[in-house]
């Protein structure tokens, strides 16, 4: 197999079109997309002295728009609480959402229905769990219910942190669908 060579005066006419479509598909949001793709640009042209030339331009700049995506999720994860679950439970009203926090009922209340409400929903919460594949339960369980550390729940389970938070967030959102339909 021949070595590619980078030719970073054709990225922009060659592979922008490209790059931005696999972005908006991974955030939803044509701005950030763009915004993914010209730091994808830049990562480029400064790690152009590292590129080997074993897989193709358009390859090795996929690899860095995805780790560039990866990225911008832990960012807003680490900002946003990386326990917190948000879910949409009221679709017709303009507001993006409510944290499930303010729905759950007050554990310290004596009211009868709020003891009755809180152990419907965490029976609730754990039939979604166990729908969740095995992976994605133990990670979300170990992280989010038990608050292990990162690196402890990577060293037991063999996976990177990378893996770790992407599971995370395929749990977050099973769940929230989950607890959309048999809950809220």
């Amino acid at each position: 197999m021949a070595a590619h060579k980078l030719h970073p005066e054709n990225w922009v006419d060659q592979y922008a079109d490209y790059l931005f479509n696999y972005a908006v598909a991974r955030v939803s949001d044509a701005e950030l997309a763009k915004d993914l793709v010209q730091e994808t640009f830049i990562a480029g042209l400064n790690s152009a002295k590292n590129y080997k030339g074993n897989a193709a331009e358009r390859t090795w700049l996929i690899a860095i728009l995805k780790r560039k995506v990866i990225d911008h999720y832990r960012k807003i994860n680490s900002k946003k609480g990386k326990a917190e679950v948000r879910i949409n439970y009221s679709p017709s009203s303009d507001s993006e959402g409510d944290w499930l926090e303010e729905q759950v009922a007050d554990p310290f209340s004596q009211d009868g229905d709020n003891i009755l409400e809180n152990e419907e929903l965490g029976l609730a919460i754990q039939e979604c769990i166990s729908k969740l594949p095995q992976k994605q339960s133990q990670v979300f369980t170990m992280k989010t219910i038990q608050g292990m550390a990162t690196e402890d729940i990577c060293n037991e389970l063999g996976i990177n942190p990378s893996n770790l938070w992407v599971m995370i967030h395929r749990a977050r959102t099973a769940l929230m669908g989950c607890l959309n339909e048999n809950w809220f």
